[in-house]
């Protein structure tokens, strides 16, 4: 049990105490992943993907970890991401995986953010710019090798590199492509995909190349090229669905008991009555809810189980719909004396993995990860920032 899993335990800071629900983030244990997953390939570099606020957990702690751990390369998804980023790190590389939209250019120049340029149009219009400057800036060239969503097709990018004058005007500094279903091996998708990058990278002679996501990482195929760009992975969750994740957790969440009642017989708890006590039920309602990213596909019914939390080391299910702001648990099976009125059930972690609740919620971790909310006090373990959250 940990140091705040009981309300006499000392509190980190103020704002701890008085939330109802505390997010914890061991930025060690994300930087052990980090060297886990470049461990997996040392012939290549081990980059760090910190779009999504660093997936929910805070985009410049987990920035200044990594960078500290030595992390050169980052991508971020949007260039207010990459402004963010760059208040804490002003040398590291840094890709920016949605493109180029127009009139962005000199912002991207003046921030010395690199563009990952999909389209023949974001390629015209960074080559503009950079002839305009008269400076050969760097940015990378997405190659779509089946995701259908983002990047050149592989015959416009050959005709492109044949088109005088256009990819002269800049320096491409990564030719990459995205993996559409690494995390299930031996499908077709994968050796499909890892071939037409092979016809890719023959295309841009002497630029390092990038296939693998955190999934691809860890395929029988080993596609590692010359940069890994991992993710979800970075954050605990497993990139081998199936099989046991060689991740550290990071994240741990935790909300305070406000009420414990007993429910009679027959009676319903929660919206619409969707889920009805059979014989005499304990019920502990948590400040937790929906608003706070914990969705509400997680509530349980009598017909279909919904999510569950740990309550004094015993897995209770989520009893009824979940609300705006509330849940309630289900804790008959703990003794009276087990749990009293601000103590805390545990929602990630004791044993609760982000892909378990992903797929509870008929979702993945991914989404969970993402939608935690702000409404948590956040404490930081692992670094000087132990205790507090001086970014939000």
């Amino acid at each position: 049990m940990t140091a705040y899993a009981s309300p006499t335990a000392p509190f980190a800071s103020p704002q701890e105490a008085d939330a109802g629900a505390l997010l914890t983030i061991d930025l060690s244990a994300l930087v052990k992943n980090w060297h886990t997953l470049a461990g997996e390939a040392p012939e290549a570099e081990c980059a760090a993907v910190i779009k999504a606020d660093a997936y929910g957990i805070g985009l410049e702690p987990a920035a200044s970890a990594l960078s500290d751990a030595g992390c050169t390369t980052f991508f971020v998804a949007h260039l207010c991401e990459a402004e963010r980023f760059r208040a804490v790190n002003s040398t590291a590389t840094l890709y920016v995986l949605n493109g180029l939209l127009p009139g962005t250019a000199a912002h991207f120049a003046a921030i010395g953010a690199r563009p990952v340029l999909g389209s023949r149009e974001e390629i015209a219009d960074w080559a503009t710019y950079c002839a305009g400057i008269g400076k050969k800036l760097p940015a990378a060239i997405h190659i779509d090798t089946g995701m259908n969503r983002l990047g050149l097709r592989l015959e416009s990018a050959t005709k492109l590199v044949s088109e005088a004058g256009l990819m002269e005007a800049f320096t491409p500094s990564l030719v990459m492509s995205h993996l559409v279903s690494a995390e299930t091996p031996g499908l077709p998708i994968n050796a499909k995909q890892i071939k037409a990058f092979e016809a890719v990278r023959a295309l841009f002679p002497g630029v390092p190349a990038s296939l693998c996501n955190s999934s691809g990482i860890y395929l029988p195929e080993r596609p590692h090229y010359d940069l890994l760009r991992p993710g979800y992975a970075l954050y605990g969750g497993n990139p081998r669905p199936g099989r046991d994740n060689p991740m550290a957790p990071v994240v741990r969440l935790a909300a305070r008991i406000i009420q414990i009642r007993t429910v009679p017989d027959a009676e319903t708890v929660g919206y619409s009555g969707h889920w009805t006590a059979e014989g005499r039920r304990r019920i502990a309602t948590v400040s937790l809810g929906y608003a706070d990213g914990f969705l509400r596909s997680l509530s349980g019914t009598n017909l279909k189980p919904g999510g569950e939390a740990v309550v004094g080391g015993v897995r209770c299910p989520i009893a009824g719909r979940i609300s705006m702001d509330l849940i309630t648990l289900d804790i008959s099976g703990l003794a009276e004396d087990a749990v009293k009125r601000g103590d805390f059930a545990t929602f990630i972690g004791d044993g609760i993995s982000l892909d378990e609740v992903g797929t509870r919620a008929g979702s993945i971790g991914y989404e969970i990860l993402t939608s935690l909310g702000h409404r948590f006090a956040r404490r930081y373990k692992g670094s000087d920032r132990q205790g507090q959250d001086p970014f939000i």
